[in-house]
């Protein structure tokens, strides 16, 4: 700030105090650009419960005052639509109003808290959605884990993993191949006179000269440059060991689970599941019952 100053008696104090009743007046309007300013760059919320126990992250959430109260800034974060950024920032409100054992899970930090109060009583890194979308055909997938509350709603021990749709339709895309549904009641022909059909919920080919014979569980359906899906219900849906040791299902398809690729954890790596280290799931499943709530963000 400048002033101005002349030696001639009381002058000086006069040109003092005009310069600064200037400055003064200025200042608000200095402010309120610096506020438009931040504006562009943060998403600024008020929180209901200040003393509510989420885990402030430097990379996250940040706290400042400004004379008339604190309020939490959650940084501007790579939304897919104006839905996704309601639901995260509905998400980290409610979970700092649960005083309840909860869980939390950043997917910017790619981090997962359990909290109870104010404490925090398990901190895990966690694999989350690449983002990607998957064409095949006229349909679509898009691989992100969803922002949201959801609750706890089953948890299981050596869990078999039900491929979706999705799966088939990337792995056919990857070897240029069609695909096609199974029946559990109804053969399929496919060439040289052969016949796909389930025996006791497993499939097999039936061959016109050397009879039936079973498919291998662990290997894809592939005849005729066509993946064959096997219907729900059939053993050849289930996969063992791809769901890691433990599961905990908040329905929708969107799991927290183990995985046998532990390198992928702390990563944007899955189809829209949370993976966890072997230890951490574990853990959840041992110490968060059924009907906990989960709050993504």
């Amino acid at each position: 700030m400048a002033v101005l100053s002349v030696d001639v008696g009381g002058k000086k104090l006069l040109k003092f105090l005009s310069a600064l009743i200037a400055a003064l007046v200025a200042l608000p309007g200095t402010m309120l650009a610096q506020a438009k300013q931040l504006s562009n760059d943060w998403l600024q919320l008020t929180p209901s419960d200040p003393r509510a126990g989420i885990p402030e992250t430097r990379s996250a959430v940040t706290t400042a005052s400004d004379g008339s109260g604190t309020t939490v800034s959650i940084e501007r974060r790579n939304y897919r639509s104006r839905k996704d950024s309601v639901s995260g920032v509905t998400a980290y409100e409610a979970a700092k109003r649960d005083q309840n054992l909860h869980v939390v899970v950043s997917l910017e930090d790619k981090k997962l808290w359990v909290i109870a109060g104010a404490d925090t009583v398990m901190e895990a890194p966690v694999a989350i959605g690449t983002g990607e979308t998957l064409t095949f055909g006229e349909k679509n997938w898009t691989f992100d884990t969803p922002r949201g509350i959801r609750t706890i709603r089953g948890k299981d021990a050596d869990p078999h993993w039900i491929p979706p749709e999705w799966h088939y339709a990337e792995t056919a895309s990857e070897y240029g191949l069609k695909y096609e549904t199974l029946s559990l009641t109804k053969a399929k022909t496919i060439s040289g006179g052969r016949k796909i059909i389930f025996k006791d919920g497993e499939a097999g080919v039936q061959h016109p000269d050397s009879g039936f014979a079973f498919l291998p569980l662990e290997e894809e359906i592939v005849f005729d440059n066509t993946l064959f899906i096997p219907p729900v219900g059939s053993k050849n849906r289930a996969v063992q060991g791809e769901l890691g040791k433990y599961k905990l299902d908040t329905g929708g398809g969107v799991l927290l689970h183990g995985t046998p690729h532990q390198s992928s954890i702390g990563k944007a790596a899955t189809h829209g599941c949370m993976r966890l280290r072997d230890e951490d799931i574990a853990w959840l499943y041992e110490f968060v019952p059924v009907g906990t709530k989960l709050y993504i963000y």
